[in-house]
């Protein structure tokens, strides 16, 4: 791989970027370089134009980075290079959580969750025991509508994703990837978890 170093003032922005970059992500991305630092490569081509990775060119330029280590993709047609650029936000997309592995982490992250792209308060929901979740219950009136919110859209998308595996088809064979999803989705079920009194979802614990 051509990799390099390139002045982020000499990079460019693409024409056209087929990812959008909501106030939001971009806060968590800054989040995470100022705690781990670039952890991907920009994929640029000849002239400096930013093909994959401007998210994180952003995200640097909001922490004061002046370079950026680069994957330099010459000799590309101009088509290719959409289509390098589209591949690898769809890819990215198809990929689904394995919520057992999920849990499996947080429970051994104990009482550090400060993890970029997670709300903390909400992690720290996910492994709660008993006497927190009645906590949590008796307290529930006072958290604020955005992290209401943010705790149901959590667990709808953990639901969507549960669903999309289980009505998926399957192979009469040995046990595929989609058909163990499915199974964690099933012994989701068996999981802690409280109504919300308000829209009367399940919200996981």
């Amino acid at each position: 791989m051509n990799i390099v170093k390139r002045n982020l003032s000499d990079l460019k922005r693409p024409e056209k970027n087929m990812r959008l970059h909501p106030e939001k992500q971009m806060q968590e991305y800054i989040r995470s370089v100022k705690k781990n630092g670039q952890l991907k490569l920009i994929v640029i081509d000849e002239d400096n134009v930013i093909w994959i990775g401007n998210g994180l060119y952003e995200a640097m330029l909001a922490c004061g980075y002046m370079e950026a280590y680069c994957l330099l993709k010459d000799n590309m047609s101009d088509k290719d290079k959409k289509k390098m650029m589209m591949s690898d936000n769809r890819v990215f997309d198809l990929g689904v959580d394995d919520m057992a592995a999920f849990d499996a982490l947080i429970a051994e992250l104990g009482d550090d969750l400060d993890v970029p792209g997670f709300d903390e308060e909400l992690l720290k929901s996910l492994i709660a025991d008993a006497d927190d979740i009645d906590n949590m219950m008796s307290e529930y009136g006072l958290v604020d509508e955005d992290k209401k919110a943010e705790i149901v859209a959590a667990k709808e998308t953990y639901d969507k994703q549960a669903e999309a595996f289980a009505n998926a088809p399957q192979e009469n064979s040995a046990p595929t990837e989609t058909q163990r999803v499915k199974v964690n989705a099933e012994n989701r079920e068996q999981q802690k978890h409280i109504i919300c009194p308000k829209c009367g979802e399940k919200i996981w614990l």
